[in-house]
């Protein structure tokens, strides 16, 4: 008898644990999260054409399978699914029990990157070396070197011409002479390697930093209507240096990029492309060049995707990534020995030149 009333008891506790977890009011039903999902990516995603995409032809084949998922796990895969064929690294869904993604844009090619070879042979040997808020800078064989990780992490115009002053002021022999041939470094690299991104302004505000006279280097296009031809008219977007002439950097730059080169950071790349004393090393960029926006579905979960378009001012859409001038990858046998294959190429080409 003791033993049946125990068992009683526990069901049910178990029965009022279950109702403490089950909500009162069901997810909205999956026909309905899947439409919003489709339409809104329908109206204001901003690559449909410039990827042949049939947005039309992905509704049929994954709304029924949307609408006979069963629980919430089968429901989020049959959505990343539909979006993975955007090819797009901006384009996600969060739903707390995974995050959609893309990387499609550099899990396919070489990293060409090792952070510890850098931070080993480069950086720590070097008596120059600083860490000047999020940018790693020294100098390294006469060359000026500043590693940029994250265009997240906030950089200032202040910031930018201490670094820049660094490379441009002898003050070892005493003197302050300025862009003398005689100088501290004959050039510098920005290395922008495995950087995924991040705030657009801050690309503007290194770009701007080695800009000299105001040069054009996109027009930026916005979602504005339903069709996928619906965008606004072309925003033009500038870079000029502000700032005392004396403190120009007219030396050769090398924009070191890779793969993991990718949204802000593609921007960025392709925006020093314009500046006649710049040349890109590396491999192609990643690409993303929409800047994306965010959303809700019915049921909570969190999307976003992009939804502008990029166009350098030689008319070249970036979101299919930004080609090096000068193809270089690392070598196995330099990574061996401790040594960075694109560093070292970059050296000896400012030092050429």
């Amino acid at each position: 008898m003791r033993i049946r009333l125990i068992i009683i008891l526990l069901a049910f506790f178990n029965l009022s644990c279950e109702r403490l977890f089950i909500e009162e009011n069901p997810e909205p039903e999956n026909a309905e999260v899947f439409d919003h999902l489709w339409t809104t990516v329908d109206e204001k995603y901003s690559f449909f054409d410039d990827k042949n995409i049939d947005w039309d032809s992905a509704r049929s084949i994954y709304r029924p399978k949307a609408i006979a998922a069963r629980n919430s796990i089968e429901l989020f895969e049959v959505l990343s699914e539909l979006l993975f064929i955007l090819e797009d690294g901006h384009v996600n869904i969060s739903a707390g029990i995974d995050f959609s993604r893309n990387w499609e844009w550099f899990l396919e090619y070489p990293s060409n990157f090792n952070f510890d070879i850098i931070e080993r042979n480069y950086l720590v040997p070097s008596e120059d070396y600083q860490i000047s808020g999020p940018i790693h800078n020294t100098i390294i064989d006469s060359v000026g070197y500043m590693y940029y990780e994250s265009f997240s992490d906030n950089v200032s115009t202040s910031l930018m011409n201490y670094i820049v002053q660094k490379f441009l002021i002898n003050e070892r022999k005493g003197g302050f002479e300025i862009n003398s041939l005689d100088g501290p470094v004959a050039g510098l690299i920005i290395d922008i390697r495995n950087n995924g991104g991040g705030s657009i302004s801050n690309a503007f505000t290194i770009a701007n930093r080695f800009a000299d006279d105001k040069i054009k280097v996109a027009d930026w296009y916005y979602k504005t209507g339903p069709g996928h031809k619906d965008f606004s008219i072309a925003e033009e977007k500038f870079i000029e240096f502000d700032g005392d002439d004396d403190y120009k950097f007219n030396k050769p730059i090398v924009v070191l990029i890779n793969r993991s080169s990718y949204s802000s950071a593609n921007f960025f790349a392709s925006m020093m492309s314009f500046l006649p004393n710049v040349t890109l090393i590396g491999d192609q960029t990643g690409g993303g060049g929409g800047l994306p926006i965010n959303d809700e579905l019915p049921n909570g979960w969190r999307y976003r995707f992009s939804s502008t378009r990029t166009i350098d001012a030689n008319g070249n859409n970036i979101e299919f990534g930004v080609k090096p001038d000068v193809e270089v990858a690392l070598d196995s046998i330099d990574l061996a020995n401790g040594k960075d294959s694109m560093i070292e190429a970059a050296i000896n080409f400012i030092k050429n030149n």
